[in-house]
Order: C-alpha cells, then structure tokens, then sequence
C-alpha cells in the first residue's frame, strides 16, 4: 500500500526531475503504477483534447501492468536504480518490442504493424535499467526524410506524420514545434512523461529542444547504438535524450552510451564511458575557454540580444569569451551541398538494411521502392492535401549511388565539418568548447562532423513579438513567448565536458523556469488525484 505522509509535497509533474520521482517512489509517497495512471491521464487531457499537442502517436497499453510488475520487484528486492518505475517516452523511430503492444513507424502506416527483431539497443539499455516505456512520441514523418519540408507552398510542414498528426508547441496555440523529434521535445516540455528519446540527424534534437524549452543532447556519432532505430545516415544518425534538466539528460546518457556489437561505429569508442553525473559541477566554467563564431549568427535578431547578454553570465561564472572565434569554411561549410548527397545515397541504403531486417510488414514495405509504391497507391488516404504528393526525397534517395562523387561529399563533409570546421577553431583560439544560439544553425557544422551539441534553454520571444505563420500550414513560426536555446559544441567524446558547462550555465540561469507553457496546454492532472485519499 501506498504511504503518503500528511506532510509530503508530492512533486509537480509539470517540472518534476527523474530523481524527484525516484525518491517518491522509494519513499512510497507514490507508485509506478499511480505514476503512470497520472502521466497517462495528462496525456488524455492535452495530447487529442483540449489544445491538440499531438506530441504523443500512442501509448503503452500494458504500461500500468509493467508498473505494477516494477512495484512488486521493488518490494521483494529493492530498486534496480535511478530508473526504477520512471515513465519515459520514445520517439517512435526508436524500435520497441512488438509483444508489447507499441508500433515502431516513424509515423507512416506503411510500417504499422511491422515486427521488429528486438528492442532498439537504447530501448534495451532503458527496459534493463526498469524504465516504464508509456508510449511513443510523433515526429516528423519519417524524421523529415519524406518530401522537402519547411515553410514554402508545398513542402511538408516539419512535426507533421501520418499516423501521428501535427504536432504544436506548447508554448503559443498553433505554434511550430521544429522537428523532427518535436513529439518527444513537446511532451517533455509539458511534463507528459519523466524525460524523452529524440534523434538527430540535422538537428533534430537540439532544435525542438531549443523551441520547446527543454534540454537536449546530441552525442557524438559513435556514443550511443542506432541499432534498432529507424535510420537515415549512418554517418549522422544518432539517439540522444531530451529531458527539463541537464542533470535528467546526462542521467539517460549514461544509461544509453556504450559499445554495441550490432553497430560497428560504437565499438571504436576511446576507452571507457564517463560517469556523466559527476560532470554535474556548477563551477565548471570557471576558467574554460569559450569561442563565439560569431558569423553562423544571422537574422535573429531578439535572440542575439539574449544571447549577447548571456556572455555575461559566463564571465561571472569564470569562463573566459573569445568574441568572434569564426571558423575559417563557414561560408563554404554553410554553403556545401555534400551533406545532402551523402544523406540521399546513406537513406537508402540505411533504410533498405532496417526494413530487410523486420520479421514481418504487414503491407509488404521492404525497400525504398516499395515505400514509393505504397504511397502512390494510397495518397488520398497520406499526409492531407497538398502534402501527400511530396515524396521528392524519397525519389532522389532511391535514384542515388554509391559513387565516387558520394565518397567525395563524404570526406568534404569531414574536411567542412571537423579538419577546417570544429576542430580547426577549437585549435586556432586554443579554445575548451564552442557557444552560439542553438537556432544559429548550431546543428549544421555537428551534424557533417558527427560531433557532440547540446542545446539548454535561453530565453523566449518577447509579448510584442509579431506573429508570423508559415505558409502553408500556418504554423507560427515567431510569437510571443515562444522559446530558444543556448548550444554548446565540442570535438568527438567531448560530451562530459560539454555537459558541465552547460549545467553550470543552467544553474545560474534556469531560463526555462521564467515562463510556463500557454494555459490550455498545462495539463492539470497531478499525483494527488490517483492517490486515494
């Protein structure tokens, strides 16, 4: 039976940490069980009701009996550690055992129903460790890899799947979340579950994180197993947390970083994992050497100013600021069109790969080509009008080779993105690490480097802030209160350096707790109302 104090305060699932939650359930103040029932009913409140976040595709639907599994296993013979009954969402490109009930899509019908071999490795680590899977989160249908995406009349909008609808920021009504693992950034922000799983390609982590106010990070390519993750490139392609707290974020990094037999690229990496907790320092800036590459910062102009006034904060937390520290390719990087070969020709053959792998598609889906031909043969039933004739990308993947012009654009992005890009300016200014605002495209030199980048809340667009909707979906992409993040950008494995600096910045900060999500899209459910009384 439950234990509740008289005088406990049961943490605020809006904001509650992963160790919050695991004390109250140590304590007994709470159970896994009456923690899912809470998480789940917020779901219900704001996921398909009320302000229609679409953040979450499904739930678990044995989640409460995993629960209550996880409570007696507590009582009989102790916790298995920090995640011990803590509920957590997946991107739903992160496979999931099939006996559990949960579909592994990327958000297309073409996959739904599909069997996957086994759990993803990260999910595995998770399952292992007594995480409670209570659902997974949309994105953007097929991580963005679909048609183009973005503003302009006829591209698809970015957090849009079919299966999962579009996804909005919890922030201002309507507004665009980013992608592609808005779902997870959404439903984090709002405390719809403990903490979330995203990946990252192109920034598909670090910028939802930087729209929605949360904490994410992309590791270093190599870090962390994307065996069982539905994949784009294997040179980019990486899982990685995003959670309300660094502190939560290094906790789910430490769980899921490791070598992994199924994916060759982790089992290079130099020596042993970090523990990421003990970087966890709020004096970690003191005497770090940070560099401002000053001129990837364009057209942002609100959040420049409050980025500029942060460099102060840096300054009294003892880190030295090199302003400007450019690297000397970034319009060459900026301007190449290698990455893009590379992930076209990498598409295709990484996708080909996971769908061969799959014990059983119901709709016959196997390759690229066939996915072609599935949604030709269903496009009044796709994406809504106009979207659903986009498949551009997919039909540029499926025409690319493995050619010597893509092994060109493979070792142009290393030159851009490592030799001439991060490692260059980290050499040049002598340099600990690199700061920027995230949505300064932070994500573009990491992601053709392969490198680490985690985004921390900054700040948020101010009242006055005209609105401005994108066409055609009108989303908003600028409102009032709508946030952004700081990045924080090294070379490979550089991650628990990465991490200190970024926990100390937040510490000093804590800019997400300056402003809350817009009324209608706080859930209002709580502990105390599935704790009998």
């Amino acid at each position: 039976m439950t234990r509740r104090a008289s005088s406990c305060a049961l943490p605020d699932l809006y904001e509650a940490s992963i160790a919050e939650l695991q004390d109250g359930l140590i304590e007994g103040h709470f159970s896994s069980v009456q923690l899912v029932k809470a998480y789940l009913s917020r779901i219900e409140e704001v996921n398909l009701k009320g302000p229609e976040l679409h953040a979450v595709i499904e739930t678990n639907p044995i989640a409460l009996s995993q629960a209550a599994a996880l409570d007696n296993e507590r009582k009989d013979k102790g916790g298995r550690g920090p995640l011990h009954g803590i509920p957590l969402l997946l991107k739903d490109n992160i496979a999931t055992l099939h006996e559990e009930g949960m579909n592994t899509t990327a958000g297309s019908y073409a996959l739904l129903g599909s069997v996957v071999p086994r759990d993803a490795c990260v999910a595995a680590k998770l399952r292992e460790a007594g995480a409670i899977f209570i659902g997974k989160a949309n994105l953007s249908e097929w991580s963005g890899m679909r048609g183009k995406w973005g503003e302009l009349k006829g591209q698809v909008p970015n957090a849009l799947s079919e299966r999962g609808g579009q996804t909005l920021s919890p922030y201002y009504p309507n507004a665009h979340p980013s992608g592609s693992s808005s779902g997870s950034g959404v439903a984090t922000a709002v405390g719809l579950a403990a903490g979330s799983l995203g990946s990252e390609t192109h920034g598909s982590i670090v910028s939802p994180s930087s729209r929605n106010n949360v904490v994410g990070i992309k590791p270093t390519i190599g870090l962390v197993s994307r065996s069982g993750v539905i994949p784009i490139s294997s040179h980019q392609d990486t899982a990685g947390p995003m959670c309300r707290s660094v502190t939560d974020a290094a906790l789910l990094l430490n769980f899921i970083a490791g070598p992994d037999p199924r994916d060759e690229v982790t089992l290079h990496q130099p020596g042993l994992v970090p523990d990421y907790m003990r970087a966890l320092d709020k004096n970690a800036l003191k005497g770090a050497r940070l560099g401002v590459p000053r001129s990837f910062i364009r057209n942002i102009k609100t959040i420049e100013e409050t980025f500029n006034l942060s460099l102060d904060v840096f300054r009294a937390l003892g880190a030295e600021i090199v302003d400007p520290a450019d690297f000397p390719d970034t319009e060459e990087l900026l301007n190449s069109k290698a990455e893009k070969r590379v992930l076209d020709v990498d598409f295709k053959v990484c996708l080909n790969r996971y769908l061969s792998e799959l014990v059983d598609v119901p709709t016959g889906v196997k390759t690229l080509a066939a996915l072609i031909e599935f949604n030709e043969g269903r496009a009044e039933l796709n994406l809504p009008p106009p979207f659903y004739k986009d498949q551009s990308q997919f039909i540029q993947s499926e025409a690319a080779q493995v050619d010597d012009a893509y092994l060109a654009a493979l070792a142009e992005d290393f030159d851009l993105g490592r030799t001439r890009g991060i490692d260059a300016t980290l050499t040049q200014f002598d340099l600990d690490a690199i700061i920027l605002p995230t949505d300064a495209l932070a994500w573009k030199p990491a992601a053709i480097a392969g490198y680490p980048l985690i985004s921390v809340p900054l700040g948020f667009q101010p009242d006055d802030t005209e609105v401005l909707p994108g066409a055609p979906s009108s989303l908003h992409t600028q409102a009032p209160g709508l946030p952004f993040g700081i990045a924080f950008m090294g070379t490979a494995y550089s991650e628990f350096k990465l991490i200190g600096y970024a926990y100390a910045f937040e510490q000093a900060t804590h800019a997400r707790l300056q402003r809350r999500a817009f009324d209608d899209a706080i859930p209002r459910t709580q502990l105390t109302d599935v704790i009998p009384q």
